[in-house]
């Protein structure tokens, strides 16, 4: 009996992980298997946001893995993008586990185990600014308030210190994304027709569910910075 348990807990989790995921749109917007999102860090805890998100009763367009072409010639990934008319809500998620410190201004954020272990990692308000930026310039967007940036950590990390000071720059674990998303809409005002939506949507298309070549150069492109900071 023991046994039998044993194996079919596993086999019921597999089973309805796999039956809402062919649920949910993301599959489809981006272009993932159920084994590339479940064994992928990064891609697993994307999923589970944009699950979240598909939650969110407003009216919405929402976007995933956009590769947005730069000034010099690269792509910056952007992991989530919803688009409403209220404005933009650009979602860099971080799938982190353990207490992180770190500062909108500092360039290094700290990750710390209780194990006393320390690692360093980019901060992510930065990443999500260079994303913001080439978002802008593709749109032609040019005013800061119709952009917000929200940096999601997982719900298995504790944010210990983070000093924010900007008005639209938000972080947060993944269990507040949609309260902090209505309470930011609940200061804004309607700035975007559906017209001007569905005009960003037809901009924004081409860099949607990008081929494997793109997302390999991508990774190069990236490769190649990190040697020659090194």
């Amino acid at each position: 009996m023991l046994v039998f348990i044993l194996l079919f807990i596993p086999l019921f989790i597999f089973y309805t992980n796999y039956k809402e995921y062919n649920r949910s749109r993301y599959r489809k917007v981006s272009n993932h298997t159920y084994w590339e999102t479940f064994f992928d860090k990064g891609n697993s805890g994307e999923y589970y946001i944009y699950r979240r998100l598909e939650q969110l009763k407003i009216s919405k367009l929402l976007l995933t893995n956009l590769y947005i072409p730069k000034k010099d010639g690269s792509t910056t990934e952007i992991d989530l993008l919803i688009i409403t008319k209220y404005g933009f809500f650009v979602v860099e998620s971080k799938n982190y586990q353990g207490w992180i410190f770190g500062d909108e201004k500092h360039r290094q954020w700290t990750q710390t185990f209780p194990n006393k272990k320390k690692f360093k990692f980019f901060n992510p308000i930065w990443q999500n600014k260079g994303h913001i930026s080439a978002l802008k310039e593709v749109l032609g967007v040019t005013e800061d308030s119709l952009i917000q940036s929200l940096i999601v950590l997982s719900d298995d990390c504790e944010l210990k210190k983070i000093t924010v000071t900007s008005d639209n720059v938000h972080v947060l674990k993944k269990n507040r994304l949609n309260s902090t998303i209505k309470q930011i809409l609940t200061r804004s005002s309607t700035k975007l027709t559906a017209e001007d939506i569905k005009n960003y949507y037809h901009i924004l298309r081409p860099y949607i569910r990008a081929s494997k070549e793109v997302q390999e150069v991508h990774i190069q492109k990236i490769n190649e910075k990190l040697q020659r900071k090194s």
